[in-house]
C-alpha cells in the first residue's frame, strides 16, 4: 500500500481531546490488516540495522513490538512511572500541562547498543526526546527514530534532529 493509501486509513476526530485539536486516530489503521502490516513493514525498513527497537507506552508498544518481531530484534519497553517491578532509571519531562516520567530497566540495554525508537505519532517530540535521553543514560546509542504520523507544525522532528536523531515518518498531517 502507498503512503497516501495508508494515510486515508487514519481517522481524524475534530475537537478531541479539546476544541481546536484534530486528533489523528490510528485505531482505524490498526483495524485494517493489510494497512497495519504495510505500516509495520515501512517502519521496519526505516530502522533496518538497529540492534534493538524501543517503544514508548502505550501505542509505541503496538508498532515497536511488531517492528522488533519483524526484524527479529529485542523490544525495549519504555514505561510510564511505577510500572516496572525491578530497579529502574527514569527521566522526567514536560508535557503541555505538567510533568511526566518515563522509566526502563537499565539492564535491558547493552553498552553501545544501537537502538531505534518506533512510535505511532510525533508531535512536539517531548516523549521521544525523553525516551532518547533515557536510552542514552542506559548506555544505548540512539541515532534513528521512525513514526507512523508526523505533525510537522509542532516541531518534534526538528527537536529530535537537534539531538542527532535521524527521523523518518510514514505520513504527515499539516496544521496540527
Amino acid at each position: 500500500m502507498t503512503p497516501d493509501e495508508l494515510k486515508a486509513l487514519v481517522r481524524t476526530i475534530p475537537d478531541f481531546p479539546k476544541t481546536g485539536i484534530q486528533f489523528r486516530d490510528i485505531t482505524t489503521l490498526l483495524g485494517h490488516g493489510p494497512g497495519f502490516a504495510a505500516s509495520v513493514e515501512w517502519l521496519a525498513e526505516a530502522v533496518e540495522g538497529a540492534e534493538a527497537i524501543a517503544g514508548m507506552e502505550a501505542r509505541g508498544f503496538i508498532f515497536g513490538a511488531a517492528v522488533a518481531a519483524r526484524l527479529r530484534r529485542p523490544f525495549l519497553p519504555i514505561r510510564k512511572a511505577g510500572k516496572l517491578p525491578c530497579a529502574v532509571i527514569g527521566v522526567d519531562y514536560e508535557l503541555e500541562y505538567g510533568l511526566d516520567r518515563l522509566e526502563m530497566d537499565p539492564s535491558a540495554v547493552a553498552q553501545g547498543q544501537q537502538v531505534a525508537i518506533v512510535d505511532d505519532l510525533l508531535a512536539t517530540g517531548g516523549t521521544a526526546l525523553a525516551a532518547t535521553e533515557l536510552l542514552r543514560l542506559a548506555g544505548a546509542e540512539v541515532r534513528r527514530a521512525a513514526f507512523v504520523i508526523d505533525l510537522p507544525d509542532l516541531g518534534g522532528s526538528a527537536k529530535l534532529a537537534s539531538q542527532a536523531v535521524d527521523v523518518r515518518t510514514l505520513m504527515g498531517f499539516e496544521g496540527d
